[in-house]
């Protein structure tokens, strides 16, 4: 999960894949904008087959908050 979500977010953002950690924040470190990360939330959720609530996805502002809410989600 967290392998896949670093090469889709080196699609959006000038970041290397090696350096996007679990503790990379989505906005002060990788720079995405609110399109970028809809996108890559409309992404995830299609390849994951989830449905992601976007009241709670405010509250992802790391990389790691993203893998953990998204195992969540396909673990139900």
């Amino acid at each position: 999960m967290f392998d896949d979500l670093k090469e889709k977010l080196s699609e959006y953002v000038d970041t290397p894949v090696d350096e996007i950690t679990e503790d990379t924040r989505f906005i002060e470190d990788l720079g995405m904008n609110s399109f970028q990360f809809m996108s890559l939330l409309g992404y995830l959720e299609e390849e994951y087959d989830i449905v992601v609530d976007e009241s709670e996805v405010r509250g992802l502002s790391t990389v790691g908050d993203a893998v953990k809410y998204i195992e969540d989600l396909t673990k139900e």
